[in-house]
């Protein structure tokens, strides 16, 4: 199978960082210093669950392995990411550059109900999807496991680790399943019990329609969600709104899709963007009800996010609600993304380079 291209190594730290080693991989490198194994254990809960990056003050590791663990991994983040809040300061834009001078950006968003971590696992996009904003960068290159766990730390520690429970989703800049090797590598680190302990039922991985890779993702069975930005009910439009389904079409899709939930046992969420005037009538509401029913799985519907130089337009209130009515009595579950962090450039399709003002 091929992947896209990997990050370089431009910058890169004469030991490997932390955070894209698993448990098993920090044990071997304290093997070959003939340290026993269960060092990588005590390592693993002082960064992730005690919060403490600083070797030194590992007390319950004796001083002359604490000395070596700066030749083992490298326990450095990004310095100082830019974070952009919303005025009610639900939602925070992150910004982290990377080693290389790369830029990536995260977003968290806090409901009543919980708090949501949206992740890239690219600088830029391949796909081109017709809307997005990340898709007029082009790829720049892919992000490293420890990149993609970076961006998770650094909205932790923005937040105080303060939600035991939180929810990540792979909808940030890029396409995740382009990047399959490094975002399973990550998703393993943080669901690791040592680690953050995050439940594979809390992280969603969004794709906009490799075939291929969501197959294999359903054989590597990490029980993660699958969402699918499907945005057009007709393989027309679809080939103009989302390019890659030239190649995979909706009916392969959504054949992988039902293959993907029967095997992990979850719900496929369908993700539908409403362009007015384009994809939102009741023709396509039937068309997507449809497709719903046949998973099965529930229907995310989000009215579009504007993007400068790109000719969309958001529908009406009116009429989304009435593309939502038209599906309520037909598809098995629907609800409307309530849009945060349009002011920043932080909602979904808008990351990419647009700084808030």
């Amino acid at each position: 199978m091929t992947h896209a291209v990997p990050g370089p190594d431009a910058g890169a730290p004469a030991s490997p960082s932390f955070y894209g080693l698993s448990r098993t991989r920090l044990g071997d490198r304290f093997g070959e210093l003939g340290v026993p194994r269960y060092r990588a254990d005590q390592v693993f809960s002082w960064v992730y669950q005690k919060r403490q990056r600083d070797a030194s003050a590992m007390s319950n590791l004796p001083a002359a392995l604490r000395a070596k663990i700066p030749a083992v991994c490298d326990l450095s983040l990004p310095a100082n990411p830019k974070v952009y809040a919303t005025a009610d300061g639900m939602t925070h834009k992150f910004v982290l550059e990377l080693r290389d001078g790369a830029r990536v950006e995260s977003v968290s968003m806090r409901t009543e109900k919980r708090l949501t971590l949206c992740v890239s696992s690219q600088v830029g996009c391949a796909l081109k999807c017709s809307f997005c904003a990340t898709g007029l960068m082009g790829l720049k290159r892919n992000l490293r496991a420890e990149e993609i766990v970076a961006q998770v730390i650094a909205m932790g520690d923005h937040h105080a680790w303060q939600d035991e429970r939180f929810n990540i989703v792979f909808m940030g800049m890029g396409e995740p399943l382009a990047n399959l090797d490094a975002v399973c590598e990550a998703v393993r680190i943080l669901h690791d019990d040592r680690g953050l302990n995050l439940g594979a039922r809390r992280i969603t991985v969004s794709t906009s329609g490799l075939v291929p890779q969501i197959r294999e993702l359903a054989k590597l069975n990490l029980q993660v969600g699958l969402a699918i930005s499907l945005h057009a009910t007709t393989d027309e439009l679809r080939d103009q709104l989302v390019p890659v389904n030239k190649r995979w079409p909706i009916a392969e899709l959504l054949d992988a899709a039902r293959e993907y939930g029967h095997t992990v046992g979850r719900r496929t969420t369908l993700e539908y963007t409403l362009l007015g005037g384009v994809n939102d009538g009741m023709a396509d509401a039937d068309r997507l009800a449809k497709f719903a029913r046949a998973l099965p799985s529930k229907v995310n519907l989000i009215p579009y996010n504007p993007v400068p130089g790109l000719p969309w337009k958001r529908p009406s209130p009116e009429a989304v609600e009435a593309f939502a009515h038209r599906l309520y009595p037909h598809a098995p579950a629907v609800t409307i993304r309530d849009t945060k962090g349009g002011e920043l450039w932080a909602a979904c399709g808008q990351l990419g380079g647009l700084s808030p003002s």
